[in-house]
């Protein structure tokens, strides 16, 4: 499989880690847990997103388990997605680090429903962005 084409069901594992990981930071206000989620953001943003740790994860540990896929998609958006994510998590940082606390919260917050969207109904904001401004540049 070429990849650029990707089991569907591999970002939406992702985003249900994701989800875990940054309802964890909000519960404990973890500057260094929205770090490690930046630096796995960062990672499929820049190698792409069957690269990423969570892709990792997914191709070693649940997807052996899974009948073969039956759909795949273009890397292309949740790899954009990814960026999004990285965006909020950097922003986040900044304010649990540099302050103001609310603006990691916010952040942390704007991150965590965008991963819960994806995880729980399989809606990509961060995907329908990159359609959005693939059509709107023509």
């Amino acid at each position: 499989m070429p990849i650029d084409r990707i089991d569907v069901r591999g970002p939406r594992f992702g985003a249900a880690l994701t989800t875990v990981v940054l309802a964890a930071v909000l519960i404990t206000g973890s500057g260094p847990l929205l770090a490690f989620q930046a630096l796995v953001f960062a990672i499929g943003a820049a190698a792409g997103v069957p690269r990423s740790p969570y892709a990792w994860l997914f191709k070693v540990a649940v997807r052996p388990r899974l009948s073969p896929p039956a759909e795949f998609e273009d890397a292309a958006p949740p790899r954009f997605a990814q960026s999004v994510g990285l965006f909020f998590a950097v922003v986040g940082l900044a304010g649990y680090f540099a302050g103001p606390q609310w603006l990691g919260l916010a952040a942390t917050g704007c991150a965590l429903a965008a991963a819960f969207l994806n995880a729980v109904f399989g809606y990509c904001l961060g995907c329908e962005m990159y359609l959005l401004l693939r059509r709107t540049a023509g």
